[in-house]
């Protein structure tokens, strides 16, 4: 343990035993890394940096998991904070999932309403997201050229949160929202219950 507290390593080393999830540490070419297979799916945890103008550099902490997504459903949710009030204000497009302390605490978009209100009217799937930190959850087509190859119909559930995240009960949580979200996903239809062929 260091001055600030346990380090990352140590964080998500004992986040991987309680979980039951694989655990690769970082080194100075690579970033640490959990894995966690649930039924068919894979979930990976790592960070990532951005860039923020020319000279700022932010670091975040993600999740991942590949689905398969038969329709082409998206979705996106987050915090609400003082700039998404005001485009709520203004008229910007926001799911109201029908629980009023949800949809005042979050912003939740998609291209399918009736879908995100099914997949949001899980209380259990609310409560989880409420114990999550500021964060971004989506569906996301692929991560680009970059990334690895996706079959036509595999898309991929993503999180997003600034900063390494060492809270070991959040990121217990995030774990079980992922978990949460595909399978509520499969309940409505928006996924299927296999492997999607993707390897992060």
């Amino acid at each position: 343990m260091g001055w600030f507290g346990p380090s990352q390593d140590e964080v998500w080393g004992r986040l991987s035993e309680e979980i039951g999830a694989q655990f690769m540490p970082g080194g100075f070419w690579k970033r640490a890394k959990v894995q966690k297979r649930v039924d068919q799916w894979t979930i990976l945890l790592d960070t990532f940096t951005r860039q923020h103008g020319q000279h700022h550099h932010v670091v975040y902490t993600r999740l991942r998991a590949p689905f398969v997504n038969p329709d082409g459903f998206r979705f996106t949710v987050y915090r609400a904070g003082f700039l998404s009030g005001l485009g709520k204000y203004l008229g910007m497009q926001d799911v109201e999932i029908g629980d009023p302390e949800f949809d005042d605490a979050f912003v939740v978009k998609g291209n399918d309403e009736s879908r995100l209100v099914d997949l949001f009217a899980d209380p259990k799937l609310r409560e989880l997201l409420a114990s999550l930190p500021r964060m971004r959850v989506e569906v996301k087509d692929s991560e680009g050229w970059f990334g690895p190859s996706f079959p036509p119909d595999a898309d991929e559930l993503y999180f997003t949160t600034r900063g390494v995240l060492k809270d070991l009960d959040q990121l217990k949580g995030c774990f079980a929202v992922f978990s949460a979200l595909l399978h509520r996903l499969c309940v409505i239809g928006a996924a299927h219950k296999y492997d999607p062929g993707v390897r992060l």
